[in-house]
């Protein structure tokens, strides 16, 4: 039987809220909050404020990663960036923020890993995917770049072993006619799937599929169906995670209001192949509003472990 980790943040306009949050499920459907709806991890490095987070098992020696986005908006955006959008976009941090464990419950500090070089704008919203075939891992995130005066945003990935050093970055994903952010790639039966915000045409998720970790991608157009009542521009940070039964659940982050109002919305489909996700909200219940983050299957000994450990400690000497 397994169990699942959500990692993810809070909206809020304190320090609190774009910190490091964990949330628990026995079934995926039912989530709890950890040390009561808490920060578990704080960033003191970079922009001392970290979102839009992925985890992941290394299949080499079986440790935790968490990646970030080293941003904070609520203190940064209204002092470091003067309240502008576009400044993020060309000189937030060409930094991910790390933590690593080798149990889920005993974190490293946090690090800083620069990717790529200072042509990159931001570095947003880090996923990864391990890629069977090259026995590595894909390190992908959007970002824009000088190449095109820091216009539409592309996927980028670079690859890695150790998660201590990468490749050089290369573009995975670029929409002709939009900027494209917020990925996530799973793979099914031997294809990857890749979920992705479209800014325009349509300003909704899309979903693609290739044969190769690294693409090309091309559009799931049964996926449009599945979109088709849901409003354009209010939805973003897609996740999904394979239930036990074989079924996928995939979460949109919704930001059409503002405040505590906002999190994670649940669709259910059986394939990704079939592309025909469900919304089915009254199937989930969370304490909060989870912000875009990224699910872990994890056993139940480590549920259990999560559960019991005492993480009042965190963010005190």
């Amino acid at each position: 039987m397994q169990a699942y980790l959500f990692v993810h943040f809070r909206e809020k306009t304190t320090p609190d809220g774009e910190q490091v949050y964990f949330g628990l499920s026995r079934d995926g459907f039912h989530w709890e909050a950890v040390n009561g709806g808490r920060p578990v991890l704080w960033a003191y490095y970079g922009d001392k404020g970290v979102r839009d987070f992925t985890i992941v098992r290394s299949k080499k020696d079986g440790k935790f990663y968490i990646f970030a986005t080293d941003l904070s908006l609520s203190y940064g955006m209204r002092s470091q960036y003067h309240g502008s959008w576009e400044e993020i976009g060309r000189n937030g941090s060409k930094c991910f923020s790390v933590w690593e464990s080798e149990n889920l419950t005993d974190w490293s500090e946090q690090r800083l890993v620069k990717l790529g070089d200072d042509d990159f704008g931001c570095l947003w919203a880090p996923d990864i995917l391990y890629d069977g075939k090259n026995e590595d891992y894909l390190l992908h995130w959007s970002s824009s770049h000088r190449s095109n005066d820091y216009g539409n945003k592309a996927i980028y990935y670079a690859r890695t072993k150790d998660f201590q050093t990468f490749s050089r970055p290369e573009v995975l994903y670029r929409k002709a006619d939009c900027g494209v952010i917020d990925s996530a790639v799973y793979e099914e039966d031997g294809r990857y799937y890749m979920f992705v915000k479209s800014e325009r045409n349509p300003e909704k998720i899309i979903l693609l599929a290739a044969e190769q970790a690294a693409g090309p991608y091309e559009r799931v157009e049964a996926f449009d169906e599945s979109m088709k009542d849901v409003e354009s521009g209010l939805y973003e940070a897609p996740t999904a995670v394979r239930l036990e039964d074989g079924r996928w659940c995939l979460f949109l982050d919704y930001y059409g209001v503002p405040g505590a109002g906002q999190g994670y919305v649940p669709f259910v489909a059986d394939s990704l192949k079939s592309g025909r996700f469900v919304r089915s909200d009254e199937a989930f219940h969370f304490p909060y509003g989870f912000k875009h983050g990224t699910i872990l299957t994890i056993t139940m000994e480590e549920y259990e472990r999560m559960k019991a450990f005492d993480w009042s400690h965190q963010g005190y000497w």
